[in-house]
C-alpha cells in the first residue's frame, strides 16, 4: 500500500511518500511497524494526538481497519482562517 506523509510528518521522516507491504490489520498496527524501523519514524509518530490519518482518501480513527485499502495518509490537524 501507498503510505502518504504531509507536513511536519513529511519533515521528519524525510520522504513524502513509500510503498509498504505489512500485515498490520488496523493503522495503529501500522503505526507500530512504522514506529520500530528507524528513530526518524518514532520521532514523527511519537504523539498520535497531534496526527490525523486518511484511509483511501477518508478520514479515520487508528483503529481502523486496513483490510483492502490501498492509501494511508498521515497529517496534522488542519485548521480554517
Amino acid at each position: 500500500m501507498d503510505v502518504l506523509y504531509f507536513a511536519w510528518v513529511r519533515e521528519r521522516i524525510g520522504i513524502p511518500k513509500e510503498k509498504v507491504t505489512t500485515e498490520a490489520a488496523t493503522v495503529a498496527e501500522l503505526v507500530a511497524e512504522l514506529k520500530a524501523r528507524e528513530d526518524r519514524y518514532e520521532a514523527a509518530f511519537s504523539d498520535l494526538s497531534a496526527l490525523r490519518v486518511a484511509v483511501d482518501q477518508e478520514l479515520t480513527d487508528f483503529d481502523a481497519p486496513l483490510a483492502g485499502a490501498r492509501e494511508v495518509a498521515f497529517f496534522p490537524p488542519m485548521t480554517g482562517g
